[in-house]
């Protein structure tokens, strides 16, 4: 219950009765102006999905006590024919879902009670109008017939009348409309509309639960992670009318500005209009504010100036309520005959550069910690200020969605080839780099595009993660494209597209948008810079950059990364001159050939370890040796082969034998890592001494050098790293020797297989053991889970919707299953070796809850993107926090 003498709730009990029960709870309790209702608790809807009907059994008597309750209130009665009391149905889930489940508003008419209404209104035509409006929604919402029927009835009958305006109808207008609605309801169903009061209110509690499952709520449950199992509360409140005349209105109220976080109240209302009316839109709304409507050009008075008094008690009324929750609020409001009535309060919706503007003023204003304010942030948001976004009032024609796998937007021409991307950027034109699936041949192209578009692919498939390490948009997975790159051409559905049509791509969402699309260019506020401070000031956990140019070390170092922690040197071979050189290599014949090549590749490592080392001065750099398998440096196609070989002065079936050798069933599990350098021992140590030249030159500069991390990867015996250990330390030795300078160098190993993670104290023992250990849970997920992330997609959407996964295993850490294998990890290792330092180098680094796990495992740091280093300085933060207060 909720009424002014009786109020059994609060605001802390949400997981029971809703976010919008508990919060009418609290501001009954309060002593705010609440029309009186009652909550029907989330487990009665668990029941109800479960059992059906009959769970709502033992509910009814408990139900109609209540109701008696709130008649009494309200001066009443539920179903009386001369004084009746009108009641909505609504929903509430613990999190908010605005507009995602069933409400029901105006319950409690038949042919009796509108006589009643008519009587104590005053207003017939109010009366048979909120009949209609009741017989409309209830037809809709729990008989399930098509709300345009309607639409049209009501349409026909102003065009018969030759009237343009729902407000040109008489009392008489809407009387015979109610009976053409009952008509339809009766011609629909074969049977009349019920006039029973208790049957109208258990058939709306039935279909407000029954929403739940709805395929709108299930879609946004899915993207907002809202967990199934919560269900939804029904919440039973007494109607009040904003449609009473021109004392009467309704309206949302925002406590600040959602959009730009601004301290002013905001917002709008209709005068003598229902709730339904604001969402419908079918009016004009009016700005609350003298201020507001002078912004916007509103040629409608606000309601400051219509009805000074009724505006001065909602502000003072809104005013209360943010300081009472300690946050900004969203607030829903009736005016019946000049007095205000409050719906529902929740915490307002607010875009990311609005929600630290109102984080960071609450916490100047004293209304709530800087804890708070670091808690009130979603850290993945913080991605929408780092890139160009949608213009929100912007028009979208979307063609299809994919996966949102990197934030941001951007436009261009359609191009299928990577080297059209370099040759549109040369000409000053942007690409957006649209293929089946990328590989490492592709990172010139794809530096080139302004964003990326791949029909296959998850969210950690090479695309993604190339992508949110150059800060580009990226859409993976967009499995509805069906691309022929040898025609120019895309299709969606019957749609075609050809290379240099125009599209947007909106990463953060995942929609394939026709044409050229506004957008909105990121900017980064004092108080973005003020909130990330008292997160550092709080977190424990050490936030490293995922970086292998020099370009990604300096956005990495402005964003506040604390060093390095994974630079893959794999793509420094990509471009055009490299790429020759590292092909020359892997097709040699022998050791003599592949260190010819190799002289040739020296001084360009050299050179990008010396620069790399140069923008991190003393902050650490973990530099991974190669990696992938040597096939990914090859061409595939005919018209490539034939191009290399001529470059490599190789008879092209030299070549083809040479590729058809190192080719695998499958890669990822073949010759890579450590097994190369096993193989072929001179790449690691070619790798090493470029690593330590750069060394000696930064030296030689006077500057402060990085203590190098050398990581050995794709490890699974400590024999693995025994033997690529001694080629590195006999070449620090030579280099040693060669050039009279010392350095410091650290020797350690990342951890992608299973095997490795159980053996950790077996790799790290001992003096010459791996010094540090770094997790790779991109490919530790894939060989812990058996899921190629390339190939996962279909798989996943198919696990989601049955409940096998909460949420993708490439994006979240799964915290049982590969999560406990980072656990044994750290405790094996830290068992032989206490002071053992272990990070975290893949994309879960950057993932807001992976985050939180690392904290709590014990992690020292997490290495991510250089574009999400604010995300996990601030998820770093709020681990702290919560866990602080036992969250």
């Amino acid at each position: 219950m909720f009424t002014a003498g009786q109020t059994d709730g609060h605001a802390r009990l949400t997981a029971e009765l809703g976010s919008k029960g508990a919060n009418l709870a609290e501001m009954a309790r309060i002593g705010l102006p609440v029309p009186p209702g009652f909550t029907i608790t989330t487990s009665v809807c668990r029941d109800f999905l479960e059992a059906g009907e009959p769970a709502l059994d033992p509910v009814k008597p408990e139900a109609h006590a209540a109701m008696s309750a709130v008649s009494k209130a309200m001066g009443s009665v539920f179903g009386d024919p001369d004084n009746p009391l009108l009641v909505a149905v609504r929903s509430g889930a613990r999190a908010s879902m605005p507009g995602m489940m069933d409400t029901i508003l105006n319950l409690g008419l038949n042919d009796e009670t509108v006589k009643g209404l008519a009587k104590r209104s005053g207003s017939e035509r109010f009366a048979y109008d909120t009949y209609r409006r009741f017989i409309q929604m209830y037809a809709s919402v729990v008989l399930g017939i098509d709300s345009g029927v309607f639409a049209d009835l009501l349409d026909n009958y102003k065009n018969l009348k030759g009237l343009a305006f729902d407000n040109d109808l008489t009392g008489a207008d809407w009387k015979a409309i109610v009976e053409d609605f009952k008509e339809a309801v009766a011609h629909n169903l074969d049977r009349p509309f019920p006039a029973n009061v208790n049957d109208q209110l258990w058939g709306a509690i039935a279909a407000v639960f029954r929403s739940w499952q709805n395929p709108r709520a299930e879609t946004y449950r899915q993207m907002h992670d809202i967990p199934a199992e919560w269900g939804t509360a029904v919440t039973v409140q007494a109607m009040v009318f904003g449609n009473l005349g021109e004392t009467s209105a309704t309206g949302v109220a925002f406590t600040r500005n959602p959009s730009t976080g601004t301290p002013e109240l905001y917002g709008e209302f209709l005068l003598n209009a229902q709730g339904e009316d604001v969402v419908a839109g079918i009016r004009t709304p009016q700005q609350l504010t003298e201020a507001g409507r002078l912004s916007v050009a509103d040629t409608l008075p606000s309601l400051e100036t219509l009805m000074p008094r009724t505006f001065s008690e909602l502000s003072s009324l809104l005013r209360s309520l943010e300081r009472r929750y300690r946050d900004m609020q969203d607030i829903e409001f009736t005016i019946q005959n000049g007095k205000v009535y409050l719906l529902q309060t929740r915490a307002g919706k607010r875009t990311a550069e609005a929600a630290i503007r109102i984080a960071v003023d609450l916490a100047h204003e004293n209304i709530h910690s800087r804890d708070d304010a670091v808690l009130a942030i979603d850290a993945a948001s913080l991605g929408q200020l780092l890139h160009p976004t949608i213009d929100p009032n912007a028009g979208r024609e979307v063609l299809t969605t994919g996966l949102p796998a990197s934030p941001g937007a951007a436009f261009g021409e359609i191009v299928f080839e990577a080297a059209q991307a370099q040759s549109l950027k040369s000409q000053g034109r942007t690409a957006i780099l649209v293929r089946v699936e990328t590989s490492p041949e592709d990172i010139q192209g794809m530096l080139a595009s302004a964003g990326i578009l791949t029909a296959r692919g998850g969210m950690t498939s090479h695309a993604a993660v190339v992508a949110r390490g150059m800060g580009l948009p990226c859409i993976s997975g967009a499995g509805a494209l069906r691309i022929d790159s040898k025609a120019g051409e895309m299709r969606v559905g019957t749609r075609v597209l050809k290379a240099g049509d125009l599209i947007t791509i909106d990463g953060s969402s995942g929609q394939v948008l026709n044409g050229r699309v506004t957008l909105k260019q990121p900017k980064l506020s004092p108080e973005f810079a003020e909130l990330i401070g008292w997160a550092d000031k709080t977190r424990r956990l050490k936030v490293r950059a995922n970086a292998d140019t020099p370009r990604d070390a300096r956005q990495a170092r402005e964003l506040g990364a604390e060093g390095i922690g994974l630079c893959r040197t794999e793509h420094m071979f990509f471009d055009a001159e490299r790429i020759s050189t590292m092909r020359e290599m892997i097709c040699a014949s022998d050791e003599r050939g592949r260190r010819t090549a190799l002289a040739k590749i020296l001084p360009m490592q050299r050179a990008d370890f010396t620069e790399l080392f140069e923008i991190m001065g003393d902050l650490p750099v973990t530099i991974r040796l190669l990696d992938p398998p040597l096939h990914e440096f090859l061409p595939r196609l005919e018209s490539e082969l034939e191009g290399v070989a001529t470059a490599l002065n190789m008879p092209l079936a030299k070549l083809k034998t040479r590729v058809a050798e190192l080719s695998e069933v499958n890669p990822m599990l073949g010759f890579r890592g450590c097994r190369v350098a096993v193989r072929y021992p001179e790449i690691a140590e070619m790798q090493a001494r470029a690593i330590f030249e750069a060394c000696v030159a930064i030296k030689k500069t006077g500057q402060r050098c990085p203590v190098p991390e050398i990581m050995v990867p794709f490890v699974a015996f400590r024999r693995e790293l025994d033997l690529v250990a001694a080629v590195i330390r006999a070449t620090a030795a030579k280099v040693e020797a060669e050039t009279g300078k010392k350095f410091d160098y650290e020797i350690g190993t990342m951890i992608e297989l299973p095997r490795a993670a159980l053996r950790a104290e077996d790799i790290v023992s001992g003096d010459d053991g791996a010094a540090f250990i770094s997790f790779g849970t991109n490919d530790l997920t894939q060989t812990a889970l058996g899921l190629s992330r390339d190939d996962a997609s279909p798989i996943l959407n198919t696990y989601a919707g049955r409940g096998i996964f909460e949420r993708d295993p490439f994006v979240s850490i799964d915290r049982i299953g590969v999560g406990e294998l980072v656990r044994i990890g750290i405790q094996r290792g830290r068992a032989v070796k206490p002071g053992l330092k272990t990070g975290i180098c893949g994309e879960h680094g950057g993932d807001p809850a992976s985050v939180a796990f690392f904290e709590a495992a014990g992690l020292d740091y997490v290495s991510c993107s250089p574009f999400r280093i604010p995300i996990a300085r601030l998820a770093a933060a709020q681990a702290v926090i919560r866990a602080k207060h036992g969250g």
